[in-house]
């Protein structure tokens, strides 16, 4: 039962994750974030997902410009693996 419980719990954050990345209130952040949430987040675990919500508490102006190389991204957000994964992410 307790599998089943943490199951339902990782599959209803990440769907939130999903929704919060999609709706970020920027239009550019919105198509970049959301789509690299729906790609990579379902396959996200416990510990990727956290710091996929730690990463949406960024302000939008900050990420687009890490993102698009216009500044670069504080070392303690640059070395974090799921930030990895979205700088990798093709967001054509």
């Amino acid at each position: 039962m307790i599998n089943k419980s943490m199951s339902n719990e990782l599959q209803n954050t990440r769907k939130r994750l999903i929704f919060r990345a999609g709706h970020r209130g920027t239009k550019e952040m919105d198509l970049l974030m959301g789509g690299f949430a729906l790609e990579h987040v379902p396959g996200f675990d416990a510990e990727e997902l956290a710091a996929f919500e730690v990463l949406l508490t960024e302000n939008d102006p900050d990420l687009y410009n890490w993102i698009t190389g216009t500044e670069k991204p504080p070392a303690n957000i640059a070395e974090q693996p799921v930030f990895q994964k979205l700088m990798a992410y093709k967001f054509a």
